[in-house]
């Protein structure tokens, strides 16, 4: 019976949000450097000078059941070239119509007022426009109308034309009809008479219908007026900025989230216990949070954790390390803490294999013996205990990391190696035979709540340690390792088994 496996996600929502988070300075500063450019375009770019104008716009079709289909219409209609070089050409400028159109915006306040608003060069310079724009407005809508009513004139005219045609030809028939005297015929001329009748009527409610039509609408050339002087909108500096401020704060916060979100996904940098722990195959054991003013100091963490570390490696018969990833500062502070705390029962030698030689900068007690690791040691004395300190960024001589000690203590900033060099720094490891008690992480998220302990492998707990079996010369004739397993066996890296608490007797 198989057992059905499940595919890991594409991405990671509790890994992308804590690696997000954790990139606060990125998006923090792309917010405050939007803030400070939406600032800096509000003092050097100040907005133009804008004038506002009002029309009262009356429309031959007006309506109380309009819904703005008009208004609209003649906003469409400001917005041409028409009215542009209208308007320009009274102010008597070569600026293209083109360009002047994008300065300029209509917007309807009611069905019948309009609002212009305008920018300029300067304040004189935008009432001036805005002027000129109203009355470029109001004499094409004037001219509109009395084109359209004369056009219905002159239509109206030509069906008088045509009925008075049409009268011409029935007095021609009826003269013809009743030149043959008594031979006419009484009900042809009957017809005739009331064809004349009517058209004779026609002929008169198109002279009438014509002359009104040619009047033309004059309430609305009467009523479409400017109603609002131009007059310039007041600018606040102020409220200039605070906008173009807010503006460029919200877009440089979704690009910094955005720009943090990608790199999260493309680097690959392990941020949870679960991920860091699998990743190296040693389950984590301690972490040290990230130093902050409003908390307390940092060497406080720092002891408590020194502590718990001289009870695992006290009765160690021989060499213990502590390998740093990311935080050389930390593990150096971090050795010469729990050397000071051995000192004063044990003979405590620091091998210092930092690549900057942090240890030495930093100086110790003077019942700590630090030495280089290019120094030649001795075999261990009875009540000896040295402590390895070096690292494991890329460069690392693996090779040399035995001298340092066989079990080692693996101390990893989050965030600092992608997947892939945590997996090196595993197999590099177990090539090496040196055994991982755990892991100490530096600077963890403080809402990561996954579990940093490995219950599939090996128990690496630090409870219960005993020492490690004698090697002989049967135990050094080993089988060649394998190159699918990269020195480990059964899949898991190389463990030491620990006896169960309580469980040793005298």
């Amino acid at each position: 019976m198989s057992t059905p496996t499940t595919s890991p996600p594409l991405v990671d929502l509790q890994r992308l949000v804590v690696a997000v988070r954790r990139k606060r300075r990125m998006w923090l500063a792309a917010a405050l450097i939007g803030l400070l450019g939406g600032l800096a375009v509000a003092v050097v770019m100040p907005a133009p000078p804008t004038a506002v104008t009002k029309l009262l716009v009356i429309h031959a079709d007006d309506s109380p059941t309009d819904s703005g289909t008009l208004m609209r219409t003649d906003i469409a209609v400001l917005g041409t070239t028409k009215i542009a070089d209208a308007a320009l050409k009274s102010l008597h400028s070569t600026e293209s119509a083109d360009d002047f159109m994008k300065k300029y915006q209509g917007l309807g306040l009611t069905n019948n007022v309009m609002q212009i608003s305008v920018q300029g060069t300067s304040a004189a310079d935008a009432t001036a426009k805005a002027k000129a724009l109203g009355d470029a407005f109001i004499a094409d809508h004037v001219q509109r109308n009395q084109a359209a009513a004369d056009a219905e004139s002159q239509a109206l005219v030509n069906q008088r034309n045509q009925a008075q045609a049409q009268l011409n030809q029935v007095d021609t028939q009826i003269a013809t009809e009743t030149a043959k005297g008594g031979k006419a015929n009484a009900t042809t001329l009957e017809t005739l008479y009331s064809q004349r009748a009517d058209l004779t009527s026609k002929i008169s409610d198109f002279n009438s219908q014509a002359q009104q039509a040619g009047i033309g609408s004059p309430q609305i050339a009467a009523g479409t007026q400017i109603v609002d002087a131009p007059q310039v909108l007041p600018h606040s500096l102020l409220k200039t900025a605070a906008t173009d401020g807010g503006i460029g704060l919200v877009l440089g916060f979704v690009i910094g989230l955005a720009l943090a979100a990608v790199t999260a996904i493309v680097r690959d940098r392990p941020v949870l216990r679960r991920e860091v722990a699998a990743n190296l195959g040693a389950s984590v054991i301690a972490q040290l949070p990230r130093r902050r003013f409003w908390r307390g100091k940092p060497a406080a963490a720092r002891k408590r954790l020194a502590a718990t570390l001289v009870r695992i490696v006290r009765e160690d018969a021989g060499s213990v390390s502590l390998l740093e990833l990311g935080a050389p500062r930390v593990t150096a502070r971090l050795a010469l803490d729990i050397a000071g705390e051995l000192a004063d029962t044990t003979a405590v030698v620091v091998i210092d294999d930092l690549p900057n030689q942090e240890l030495a900068a930093m100086g110790s007690a003077d019942k700590i013996r630090i030495t280089d690791s290019g120094a030649l040691l001795g075999p261990v004395q009875p009540g000896e205990l040295r402590l390895g300190v070096g690292s494991v960024r890329p460069g690392t001589a693996w090779t040399d990391l035995t001298h340092l000690g066989r079990e080692t203590v693996l101390v990893v900033r989050t965030g600092y190696a992608n997947t892939a060099w945590l997996h090196t720094v595993a197999r590099q490891l177990a090539d090496c035979d040196i055994t991982v008690i755990g892991v100490v992480l530096v600077d963890p998220d403080p809402k990561d709540s996954t579990d940093g302990t490995l219950w599939d492998n090996l128990h690496t707990a630090v409870r219960g340690r005993v020492a490690p079996p004698r090697r002989s010369d049967e135990t050094r004739k080993l089988p060649p390792v394998s190159v699918h397993t990269n020195g480990t066996k059964n899949g898991e890296l190389p463990t030491r088994r620990f006896a169960p608490v309580g469980s040793q007797e005298d």
